[in-house]
């Protein structure tokens, strides 16, 4: 197999606070944790990754010219990332509040300076890597109005460059709001559209995973459904679906789980790995994500 080339991942950074709960929350009163604050965000999340299996891997965002922009930029250096990010003096670094549990996490989100990225910068970034080989997006650009031209804008770039392309359709709520056509319009012919059931519902309805991934490679060449501890489905353009199953691990926090599989996926797929041995590399950075707490590789 070849070498992959170097990604460059758009996307969100952002610090995560997150919080590992044992049971129920306890509306009103106290409810026992266990708290980290770490560095978060999907597109810094993925580029990490990237990064921890070697992949050489350039990350375009936005953080607030602040404390908490600084030690992300610095935690991302310091894994092997190479980061091509703004700082902005009138936004904080974004912010989310994680509440997880062994099967589920839910997010309070402050995107903060993440909403300064420009499509002008995502340009100016791209053509600053003229070793780029594929570029990999985080749908939040997207889905948010203040930086939608930035998200169209790094899909058209990396097109227009002859670059491969993938996209991470990032979370159901805002997809519901967008609307299942108009996002699928704005993905048309990406080589690889990344999906979890939720966001797979919203975008091709149905409930086998299979179909659903079947029914999405109408628009993009290559689709991938993420089903959690069911595993994960491939469709590829001659209709073709393989599955993998998940790894049996025991799960502490699935907060960034998502991210690393992309990673794992991504790693595999661009050096040329079959669909099964993509999944199987997914499925491995997937399983270390939940085994401990925060969405980054630790050491």
């Amino acid at each position: 197999m070849s070498r992959a080339g170097r990604v460059v991942v758009v996307g969100d950074i952002v610090t995560d606070v997150v919080a590992v709960v044992a049971g129920p929350l306890a509306t009103g009163s106290d409810t026992p944790a266990a708290i980290r604050v770490t560095g978060g965000g999907q597109g810094a999340n993925t580029a990490a990754w990237l990064a921890e299996v070697g992949v050489p891997v350039t990350l375009v965002g936005a953080v607030g010219d602040d404390e908490a922009g600084r030690a992300r930029v610095v935690e991302l250096t310091r894994v092997g990332v190479d980061c091509a990010v703004t700082a902005h003096g009138d936004r904080p670094t974004g912010s989310v509040v994680v509440l997880a549990s062994d099967e589920e996490r839910t997010m309070l989100t402050e995107r903060g300076a993440n909403e300064e990225l420009t499509g002008a910068w995502v340009r100016a970034a791209l053509a600053g890597v003229p070793d780029a080989r594929h570029l990999h997006l985080s749908a939040y650009p997207l889905l948010d109005a203040a930086t939608r031209d930035a998200g169209r804008t790094a899909l058209a770039a990396a097109r227009a460059a002859g670059l491969t392309t993938s996209v991470d359709a990032a979370s159901a709520a805002p997809l519901r709001r967008i609307g299942a056509a108009v996002f699928l319009d704005w993905v048309r012919d990406v080589d690889l559209l990344l999906v979890n059931s939720d966001e797979a519902e919203v975008l091709a309805g149905g409930a086998d995973p299979a179909e659903r991934a079947r029914t999405l490679a109408a628009t993009a060449r290559h689709v991938v459904v993420k089903c959690g501890s069911a595993g994960a489905v491939w469709a590829g353009p001659d209709g073709t679906v393989t599955s993998a199953p998940a790894r049996r691990v025991t799960v502490v926090d699935v907060t960034g789980a998502g991210d690393a599989f992309a990673a794992g996926l991504l790693a595999g797929w661009l050096t040329g790995a079959t669909p099964t041995a993509a999944l199987a590399r997914a499925g491995d950075l997937g399983a270390r994500a939940v085994s401990g707490i925060g969405a980054r590789p630790t050491r």
